[in-house]
């Protein structure tokens, strides 16, 4: 039986001590952030959906960030970043449409990758404000609740309603699962934290939850004890700020 030289070439690495831990014999992805959700939750979403395991290398302390900065590790200065292939990826859609591609994800041809680019685009615009909320302090987030919850009612859930009950499949897009639905059932998870009633209007999303839910790698996500993360707590904000500002 013969091997190519690229397996041979794992296989001895494998073999040096410390090699394995490192990820060298792996290849798994890198993903660097804080330990928490912020814009590398859809990251997280998609790897896991795909059933590709990954690293994280958190961010616990403004130096970190400044660290990766200096390295010349961060193109815009900023992360989520991710090591992939060679690759050190950053910004949330960029490193999202590169797993999509890779780990087909992204539709069958240019005209579904279109319907899935629109609808990921109006998920981004409601999971920015389902993101910030946990952010805000305590005297402007009645306000924002107010705001996102009817954005999310009256715009955003209906629209996917409407999706689903247009194209009659048990996806958003084709026949076959996307980065869309990976990411329409993240933000409907995230909105029911805040409102658990968000989806009473809403039957075929409620269905498509439970369905979605029940994909195998996506199923083992939703376990405790998975590298999903939870709801930001309050007090751990000024950490989060510190790193940042």
């Amino acid at each position: 039986m013969k091997f190519s030289r690229s397996v041979l070439k794992e296989y001895t690495l494998s073999k040096i001590p410390g090699n394995q831990a490192r990820g060298i014999m792996s290849g798994k992805p890198k993903l660097h952030y804080f330990n928490g959700r912020g814009r590398m939750e859809p990251i997280r979403w998609l790897l896991a959906a795909a059933g590709v395991e990954f690293e994280e290398s958190y961010l616990e302390k403004k130096e970190d960030l400044t660290k990766l900065q200096k390295d010349g590790s961060l193109l815009f200065q900023q992360v989520p970043m991710v090591e992939i292939d060679g690759m050190k990826l950053v910004q949330t859609r960029a490193i999202c449409n590169y797993i999509a591609t890779k780990y087909n994800l992204y539709g069958k041809d240019v005209k579904e990758r279109a319907l899935i680019d629109m609808y990921v685009e109006g998920m981004f615009d409601l999971n920015e404000l389902l993101m910030k909320y946990g952010y805000l302090p305590a005297e402007k987030k009645a306000e924002h609740f107010a705001d996102m919850v009817d954005k999310a009612e009256n715009r955003y859930f209906p629209a996917f309603e409407k999706v689903l009950k247009d194209h009659g499949k048990d996806f958003l897009v084709g026949n076959q699962l996307s980065k869309a639905d990976v990411q329409l059932l993240e933000i409907i998870l995230m909105a029911e934290e805040c409102k658990p009633d968000t989806l009473a209007k809403f039957p075929l999303l409620q269905r498509f939850k439970a369905r979605i839910s029940n994909i195998p790698t996506i199923k083992k996500f939703l376990q405790p004890g998975s590298q999903r993360k939870p709801l930001i707590r309050e007090e751990e904000v000024p950490k989060v700020i510190k790193i940042f500002y």
